[in-house]
Parts: structure tokens; sequence; C-alpha cells
């Protein structure tokens, strides 16, 4: 509900005209098809509407040396954000983002940018923040970095022809067991997929409903971008 409102639904179908050229070549060039590219953006920022008021560096420095509890992982970010403004040739103090310091239209964290940030209109520079053309082929070559498997479901449907024990469901993001291994215990899917196929169950709740699912290896590479099965 906070996500699928007619809105941002309708902001995507311009972003989505608007750039369509560029999210097909982003498509050809890294295998991650558009609608995935489009949503991520949408889900992020609402296509560039709120990418952060926070500076960068002040975000990074605050959580590095006064949230303990992770500081070590946001020192290890704000030193990956000076080598960005060194190799980007960028005035330290102008970056703003998210106040845990993500940046940019797919609000990339430094250490993100520097591995998958690309110059998608070749112009010489890197800028998620500025140029909606750089940012949809960043997200397309993260996507792709991460193994992204063009033309594979995200998920299949479940048919549960045993009992299934309650910790087999939500375990974890990545899958464990394959689909024949899952068949094995009772739990099979649609007979067009091969059963090598890797994949974790999920069981969902909506108005007061379960609804099961497997998710699939494109499905683990999703939450890659942000870590949770409800991403």
């Amino acid at each position: 509900n906070i996500f699928l409102k007619s809105k941002r639904i309708n902001q995507g179908v311009s972003f989505w005209d608007k750039y369509s050229d560029v999210l097909e070549r982003a498509e050809q060039a890294y295998g991650v098809p558009a609608e995935i590219i489009v949503a991520i953006i949408g889900v992020e920022t609402r296509y560039g509407r709120n990418m952060g008021s926070y500076r960068v560096v002040d975000a990074l420095s605050t959580l590095g040396f006064d949230y303990p509890k992770r500081g070590k992982f946001f020192r290890g970010q704000l030193k990956q954000y000076f080598y960005l403004v060194r190799d980007e040739k960028v005035e330290p103090f102008s970056l703003k983002g998210s106040y845990a310091g993500a940046m940019g239209y797919g609000q990339f964290i430094p250490s993100s940018f520097r591995s998958f940030a690309v110059d998608f209109d070749g112009d010489g520079q890197k800028d998620i923040w500025n140029n909606p053309v750089d940012a949809i082929g960043s997200v397309a070559n993260y996507f792709s970095a991460h193994g992204w498997k063009n033309d594979e479901p995200v998920r299949s449907n479940v048919v549960i022809t045993k009992t299934a024990q309650d910790k087999w469901f939500n375990n974890g993001l990545k899958p464990q067991l394959s689909l024949s291994e899952w068949t094995e215990r009772g739990i099979s899917t649609r007979k067009d997929l091969a059963g090598d196929h890797m994949a974790t169950l999920m069981r969902m709740e909506s108005d007061g409903e379960f609804h099961y699912w497997f998710g699939l290896h494109n499905f683990y590479v999703i939450p890659r971008y942000n870590p949770s099965r409800l991403y």
C-alpha cells in the first residue's frame, strides 16, 4: 500500500515513456528488464523527486563516529566517499543524499557508486544525481553484476501437498534448495521450470491471508539492492 499508489504508478509510466530508448539500450547492454530498472528508481526516489537533503559527508561522518552499532561500516563508506569525490572531481561538500548517505536516483552508497555507477551517456561523468541516463545504466549494471539472469522468472507459485514445517518459510533470502528438493518435501510449482532452479520458500501476509511463493534466483538478486523479502 505504500508503493502501489496511482501517483507513483503514473510517475513511473511517464519516466518509462520519457526514457524508453535509454531503458531499451540498458536492457540490451546488461540484460536487465526495463520494468525492473523503472521499479527500483520509483521505490527509491520517486523518479528523482526525493533523493535526500543531507550533505553526504555530514551523514556519513555522524553515523561513522556517533553510531557505534554500525560505526565501522559507515567509516568505511566515508572513506569510499572521499575516493569518490576525488575520482569524480566533485566538491566534497556539494553532494546530498539520504540520512544514511545513499545518493542519487538509485540511492547508491559510496562503495556501490564506485563499483557499479557508469557513464551511460558517454559525457565523461558518472552523474547519478542529475542525469537519469547515467542512473538507469548504473542500476542496470548493479543488477547485472549481482547475477541477474535475463528471461528467467523472479518467483513462482507454490502447491503444498504435504505438511510443511514453519521453519521452512522465510528462512533467509538466498535460495538453499532446488525445486526438485522442495518437491521431495511435498512442495511443488509449475511444471515448466527445471528442477535444478534454486528457490526459497516464502509466506507473505496480505489482508489477513497468507500467500505462498517460491523466490527464485532473480528474486534473490533484487534484495541484494535492499535486504528485505518485502522489497
